[in-house]
């Protein structure tokens, strides 16, 4: 709580200087299980190798259900690119990841694409 604070007030005497600063090309983690946390290790790693990622931020998510198992889902510029189920017992993080990433590149050329073409359709947030 006390980094938040620190970091609210460093920004804010650069907020006159706001069109300067821009956060972007960031991988959000709101995963809650072991599970999900192997995935963002996994997910994230293959992120940061990836080129021409500006403007674009990505959050994975993560529902659990105690009985039967987690609901993770990938969300790049607030819309839904992937999404998967771990069962309670052992999954293959790793290959799920690969996948996720793989989806992310087709989004991610198709969000390039449209920039190019000046769709205004595919805003980057």
């Amino acid at each position: 709580m006390k980094v938040i604070f620190l970091l609210l007030c460093l920004l804010l005497p650069l907020k006159v200087a706001a069109n300067d600063i821009e956060l972007s090309g960031l991988v959000i983690d709101r995963t809650i299980s072991r599970f999900g946390k192997d995935f963002m290790f996994y997910y994230s790693g293959y992120w940061r190798d990836m080129p021409a990622t500006e403007g674009v931020s990505v959050v994975i998510y993560e529902q659990v259900y105690p009985q039967a198992g987690t609901f993770l889902w990938v969300e790049m510029n607030q819309q839904r690119v992937y999404q998967t189920y771990f069962g309670r017992r052992y999954n293959n993080v790793k290959e799920m990841a690969e996948q996720a990433i793989l989806r992310s590149i087709n989004e991610l050329a198709n969000i390039q694409a449209s920039m190019l073409l000046g769709d205004q359709e595919q805003e980057i947030y």
